[in-house]
């Protein structure tokens, strides 16, 4: 009697089947040796990294740009211009006031006791508005009841700007606030008074303002801290003096 093992089925049965000669074989590379894909990315990873540095380079982004975004993922920071462009804005000035303008002295007392100052410039919408100050520097009380008298705006040159017109009050400037009209007061040693002056945005620049403190006194030029854009024709309003808060 022949003894016989069970026959082996599934996996195992299969394993254990010779292979035919016929069927093709895959080549296990050697430890520590490429692949056939290895290979492959090889030849494409350097042209792309090359493409890469050159993109970073001309463009300007690449590195230092993912670590801005590292650094500030919220896009909080405001980037200087001028490491963004090369081209400079363009910076627009005021004119500059001519040196031979007679011009009321920056400091001290004139000989009239009476000091006149303009302030900065408040727009708004269109509308333009400097303060005018009055200030008793002499000796002696001086009574006040009326309006500054308005003479004439001069450009740069310290040419009369045409076409411009000084009114009393401000209802003929648009938007202007209503004029309250005036009420006698006396400035005493030291003290101060104030008019606004209003006029509408205009393109012509007014650098100096011939002024006197009330109609029928002299009037004196004072070169302006901000230039006034009233020309060429425009109205020119002011209100009366009050004493200064």
């Amino acid at each position: 009697m022949i003894a016989t093992s069970p026959k082996r089925v599934g996996a195992a049965a299969a394993a254990d089947r010779p292979r035919r000669s016929g069927a093709s074989t895959v080549a296990v590379p050697p430890r520590g040796g490429r692949s056939l894909a290895a290979g492959v990315r090889a030849k494409w990873v350097h042209p792309v990294v090359l493409a890469c540095l050159v993109a970073t380079v001309t463009s300007g982004c690449g590195l230092s740009a993912e670590l801005d975004r590292e650094r500030d993922p919220g896009r909080t920071h405001v980037p200087d211009p001028t490491r963004t462009s090369t081209a400079n804005p363009p910076v627009i000035e005021p004119p500059e006031p001519s040196k031979t303008v007679p011009v009321q002295q920056g400091r001290g007392c004139p000989r009239s006791g009476l000091r006149l100052d303009t302030g900065p410039v408040d727009a708004a919408m269109g509308l333009r508005g400097v303060t005018l100050t009055l200030t008793d520097c002499g000796k002696r009380p001086y009574k006040v009841n009326g309006y500054p008298a308005i003479a004439q705006v001069l450009d740069e040159e310290g040419a009369p700007i045409t076409g411009v017109h000084s009114v009393v009050g401000t209802d003929k400037v648009p938007m202007a606030p209503a004029d309250p009209g005036p009420e006698p007061f006396t400035l005493n040693p030291g003290d101060s008074a104030q008019a606004v002056l209003y006029w509408r945005m205009a393109a012509q620049h007014g650098v100096y303002l011939r002024v006197a403190p009330q109609k029928g006194q002299d009037a004196v030029t004072l070169r302006l801290s901000d230039y006034l854009d009233i020309g060429p024709e425009n109205t020119l309003g002011t209100t009366p003096w009050a004493p200064a808060s």
